[in-house]
């Protein structure tokens, strides 16, 4: 029976989820810029204060077996130099549910009287489970297939750098340094997690006593594979309203929003439009963003929360 495009986009993509081959294996997010602690554990307590954050991500919706992302975290800094964070991920995409917990430690150095250096350290524990019978298998006798994942338990540890002033920062950070097999079936690696390098970087310009405006910017690297750029470009309003546009080299173009609740709570959304053929068979991509502050830290000022 000849299936239609749109049925073999859906068959490519729940095959490359059980694949792996080559592919990033990380979570996808368009508002980086508020998410940093989830690829770089050196910004762990670097707001100078308790920060919670929470996302959700529910990717190319309307095509079967489409991403879903939720992130947790929690960081804070424990002392005048040491920062701790602590961060869930539920990753799902096809058949594949995917369980992250990660605990991070950064330490911090004054390198001027403007700029701080934060050397960051992160642990994660990842149980991965892939539910076969959810693919459409041409061999339904096929090996490989016959066996689900059942909470896969996989280590690993990364490390980040994170320079930063009150209105500047840049960061490099590779959140997972081993490249774990996942899977194995006479000799082949059905899935492999791969190293990403992450650069992350950004700028706050004040435009007016009450405006201010941040491009901002995001480059992922992983063997084989495209690279990934993102940038940014964003407006805070009286401390209170963000507005901004996003582009995913070759991707996505978004459209982002936030608002200040109250002086604890941030609440933004995200709504991505594809750019490419893929955009034909799905009605985009939706982010909603949560931040909470607690327990201000009086110390010293803490970095102004446009990042």
């Amino acid at each position: 029976m000849r299936i239609n495009f749109k049925q073999q986009i859906v068959c490519v993509l729940l095959l490359l989820t059980a694949a792996f081959a080559n592919a990033q294996q990380d979570p996808q997010y368009t508002q980086y810029m508020y998410n940093t602690i989830n690829v770089n554990p050196a910004y762990a307590g670097s707001r100078g204060q308790t920060s919670i954050f929470g996302i959700y991500r529910a990717q190319w919706v309307g095509l079967d077996g489409a991403p879903t992302t939720a992130t947790a975290s929690i960081n804070s800094p424990v002392g005048e130099k040491i920062g701790m964070g602590l961060s869930f991920t539920n990753d799902k995409i096809g058949p594949m549910d995917d369980n992250a917990i990660s605990v991070d430690f950064s330490y911090t150095i004054d390198v001027s009287y403007n700029y701080q250096l934060a050397f960051g350290l992160k642990a994660t524990a990842d149980l991965l489970n892939i539910d076969f019978t959810k693919l459409n298998i041409f061999d339904p006798a096929d090996p490989r297939f016959q066996n689900n994942i059942d909470n896969k338990f996989s280590p690993n540890i990364g490390a980040g750098v994170f320079l930063y002033s009150d209105d500047t920062y840049v960061g490099i950070s590779v959140p997972k340094f081993l490249e774990t097999k996942h899977y194995e079936h006479n000799s082949t690696s059905v899935a492999t997690e791969r190293m990403h390098y992450y650069f992350i970087g950004g700028h706050v310009f004040d435009l007016s006593y009450n405006l201010k405006f941040k491009p901002a910017t995001m480059v992922k690297a992983t063997k084989g594979s495209p690279l990934q750029v993102d940038v940014s470009a964003n407006f805070l309003y009286n401390e209170q309203f963000t507005v901004g546009m996003g582009y995913r080299w070759d991707a996505a173009l978004s459209a982002l929003i936030g608002f200040q609740v109250t002086k604890d709570f941030f609440l933004g959304y995200t709504y991505d439009m594809e750019t490419t053929k893929l955009a034909d068979y799905n009605s985009g991509s939706h982010e909603i963003y949560l931040r909470f502050e607690l327990v201000k830290k009086h110390e010293r000022v803490a970095n102004p929360r446009f990042f």
